[in-house]
């Protein structure tokens, strides 16, 4: 999964940052699962980013869960990519799973769907992950279900086995777009108040998603001074560690930071347009 991050943050790096190589190759087993953790509206765009770079870069079938009916892109995005085909949102599938069960039951039609679909997906995106989790009406009072724990161990688990399907099918089919890869985001019910990495050290849902998202991509805000005075509406440090990074990095010998963690920028500027840039 990280694969398809380095590439979102690459494509849409700052344009007075010189680009890195955008080749991209497929992701070891252990980076095919990535979990954004931090502020919903940034996410959700890290999520859209990925799923449009996944169809118009890759030429890959996505498959997009959320409760959130999305009609059309957030004009943040828009000014991102204003030049996308219709032909690539045709490869990015929406489903409005309501209640953790219906995503569940979604999630495992997954094995049925390929069974009559020419080409599987290659990226499963599943948004706001709390928001299955936590008690219906809950809010910010309400606080998860009894058992959520385990629910997060099921859920995730099944993301997974799905994943690693319909990696096991793309390959039969000598698909270039093998292996299927994996992102969701969870925002921590500790967050408010705190950095994204403050309260994900406190979580006990994320405890448990770590044992299944190899990689865990972090938001947090930056609201230094330096920020505001740069003329930025919003400023965020995004940060990329895990098991998921720390083998890579190790397979390949690579030193981008302790254990192989990377770290960006995202800068949101008034009109809307989104910047990415590696520290």
């Amino acid at each position: 999964m990280t694969d398809i991050l380095t590439l979102v943050f690459n494509t849409f790096t700052s344009q007075t940052d010189v680009r890195k190589d955008l080749k991209v190759t497929p992701p070891s087993p252990t980076t095919c699962s990535a979990l954004v953790v931090g502020d919903q509206s940034i996410s959700r765009s890290v999520l859209l980013l990925a799923a449009v770079t996944a169809a118009s870069e890759m030429g890959m079938k996505v498959m997009f869960f959320t409760q959130t009916q999305i009609q059309s892109l957030p004009a943040s995005l828009q000014k991102c990519v204003p030049s996308l085909s219709p032909e690539c949102l045709k490869k990015i599938k929406f489903s409005y799973p309501r209640t953790v069960e219906e995503l569940l039951q979604q999630v495992a039609s997954l094995h049925e769907s390929t069974n009559t679909s020419p080409t599987p997906p290659s990226l499963i995106i599943v948004d706001r992950l709390e928001g299955f989790l936590c008690a219906p009406g809950g809010g910010s009072h309400g606080g998860f279900h009894p058992g959520e724990q385990s629910c997060a161990a099921h859920l995730s688990a099944l993301l997974c086995d799905s994943a690693a399907f319909l990696t096991r099918l793309l390959k039969q089919r000598s698909s270039s777009l093998a292996p299927c890869r994996l992102i969701a985001s969870f925002q921590s019910e500790d967050d408010s108040g705190q950095t994204s990495r403050e309260a994900s050290a406190t979580d006990p849902i994320l405890d448990v998603l770590d044992r299944y998202f190899r990689v865990r991509c972090t938001l947090d805000q930056d609201r230094s001074y330096e920020a505001a005075a740069a003329g930025l509406q919003e400023a965020w440090h995004i940060y990329l560690s895990g098991t998921g990074i720390a083998e890579a990095s190790s397979a390949k010998d690579l030193k981008d930071g302790p254990d192989g963690a990377q770290e960006w920028q995202l800068f949101i500027f008034p009109d809307g347009l989104m910047e990415f840039r590696l520290v």
